[in-house]
């Protein structure tokens, strides 16, 4: 068996327990798209390219909807998810001066992902914590009222705790 875990039957299974359901119906796509993210934390080019195969739906076609709808990734994610506030109060009271810090903090551009896959950081149009302005969730944890200085605070004490748990 090939060294290659995209070969491997494990990296398959999940695959084909999902496919088992398909019926034909091209409007299953999404809903499959959406499990097979949940299985492999994004949709990696072979699983998309076997998806092809199995429905008869063209790659440009399963492309076309998985880069349509913000939900879909097609690289994989950090461990934690980062996501920063651009919503309106945010935004006014300094959204992108925290994006920046955050991004210089981790190396990475908004929208990268970590080398060591820890983070992902994105921007989303709104956390719903208004009041807390300018937020950011890191997993599931909000931190509000921040400014650049706490903001890369939070992710130093994230990444410690992440590292030692």
């Amino acid at each position: 068996m090939c060294n290659n875990c995209a070969e491997t039957s494990k990296y398959w299974d999940a695959f084909e327990e999902i496919l088992a359901d398909y019926t034909g119906d091209r409007s299953q796509l999404i809903p499959l798209l959406q499990k097979l993210q949940d299985v492999y934390g994004y949709l990696p080019k072979d699983v998309i390219a076997r998806l092809s195969e199995r429905t008869g739906i063209f790659v440009s076609q399963i492309m076309g909807v998985a880069t349509f709808y913000a939900q879909f990734r097609l690289e994989p994610v950090g461990k934690h998810v980062v996501k920063i506030c651009f919503g309106t109060a945010c935004h006014v009271i300094g959204a992108e001066n925290i994006a920046d810090a955050i991004c210089r903090e981790l190396g990475i551009e908004l929208g990268g992902t970590t080398e060591d896959r820890l983070f992902t950081v994105e921007s989303v149009a709104c956390i719903g914590c208004c009041s807390l302005a300018p937020v950011i969730t890191i997993g599931e944890e909000t931190h509000g009222r921040l400014t650049p200085d706490t903001a890369r605070a939070a992710i130093r004490a994230f990444r410690e705790r992440a590292v030692t748990a």
